[in-house]
């Protein structure tokens, strides 16, 4: 047995090397990423580690405040696997954060040999087994955001600034610069789609609210997604194209599908170019929103209290339908219940929240005519 740690302790600790455990998902990695100058800030002389799945390690890749990350293959074979625990264990880590708190995080932080491994308590499949330090005040009552944030005030260092920094190359700015200046202004980017399909509000009615606001402020849109969304993508431009919900009205903006076209750095390096953008609760709209983009999210079976992002130049509406956020990657309901949360969530109530969300950020109109 190790012994216990209290949080109290931990601030007043120098450990050499310092090791993050949050391989996934996107939006996750990014709700984590300002942790990065806390750590450096109150651990300065440490060199810090993160393992994360390799899709994502260019999200960290760069960052002034990572010595280096680890890649973990979620497919990974018993190599892969053997691999990994191995090199956690030559590492010699002194401190171990495991903010991921599922079985196999657990053993990835059993495996580093850590005299200090923090954990948080939404620990789950027997995670806390292998922590000896337990960040308070971390439940899933807790929003995301906030829970992951009560590492840096355990650490004394709650009132610093809450930056997420992604270091992206000249050549990949230069590449949205190019691909930004000739559409109009204001340019909305979308993500409409989400890994569950109880998250993914449908495209019919995206494409009616996208139509709104392209009546309304005379802007471009971007559709954006990974490269297994590209047919989901192309169906809602499809449907923008056609013309389908349009108004009686002629005006027509650029519409451009890009879902599956841009690495990592690019989307967000574009996310943070755009005007707004519109999103299931998915990992794009966290990059947006932590990139400080204002940003209007949806939430059908999830919550937007306990998982929407923090700030108030940001819209998050939810449906009101009785099972709404009950975290349900398939539905449950049957019958006319079925799916009911995607369509509860109408286009007039999204069109409201966008409103509020223009409105407050101030985001003017195209005074140019866009003629069909």
């Amino acid at each position: 047995m190790f012994r216990r740690i209290c949080p109290s302790q931990l601030s007043k600790m120098t450990p050499a090397r310092i090791c993050i455990i949050k391989p996934s998902a996107l939006g996750d990695v990014v709700q984590t990423l300002p942790l990065l100058p806390v750590f450096k800030a109150r651990f300065p002389e440490a060199e810090i580690s993160w393992v994360i799945s390799r899709e994502l390690t260019d999200l960290v890749a760069g960052h002034p405040c990572v010595h280096d990350t680890i890649p973990f293959d979620r497919k990974g074979g018993w190599r892969d696997w053997s691999q990994l625990l191995s090199t956690l264990k030559s590492r010699r880590f002194e401190m171990v954060f495991d903010l991921q708190g599922l079985l196999r995080t657990a053993v990835m932080t059993f495996a580093t040999r850590a005299p200090v491994r923090i954990g948080l308590q939404t620990a789950r499949e027997g995670s806390s087994l292998s922590t000896n330090c337990v960040i308070p005040d971390t439940s899933k009552s807790v929003p995301a955001h906030a829970r992951i944030w009560r590492v840096a005030e355990v650490l004394g260092l709650g009132e610093s600034p809450k930056e997420t920094l992604i270091t992206v190359s000249k050549a990949d700015e230069e590449w949205a610069e190019k691909f930004l200046a000739p559409l109009p202004r204001p340019i909305t980017a979308v993500h409409p789609g989400a890994g569950w399909e109880t998250k993914r509000w449908p495209v019919e009615q995206f494409s009616q609210l996208l139509d709104r606001g392209t009546q309304a402020w005379r802007g471009a849109t971007i559709i954006l997604g990974s490269r297994g969304e590209r047919s989901h993508a192309e169906h809602l431009k499809q449907l923008m194209s056609d013309g389908a919900w349009r108004h009686s009205t002629t005006i027509r903006t650029p519409i451009v599908n890009l879902a599956g076209q841009t690495t990592i750095k690019q989307l967000a390096v574009l996310l943070a170019r755009v005007d707004l953008v519109v999103s299931n609760d998915s990992g794009p709209m966290h990059l947006a929103a932590g990139l400080g983009t204002p940003t209007l999210g949806l939430f059908t079976c999830t919550s937007a209290a306990r998982s929407g992002p923090a700030g108030s130049q940001h819209e998050l509406v939810s449906t009101t339908v009785p099972c709404a956020a009950s975290y349900c990657k398939r539905c449950p309901q049957r019958g006319e219940k079925h799916m009911a949360c995607l369509t509860e969530l109408n286009v007039d109530r999204v069109w409201q929240g966008m409103e509020r969300l223009v409105a407050k950020n101030e985001i003017q109109p195209n005074q140019e005519t866009h003629a069909a």
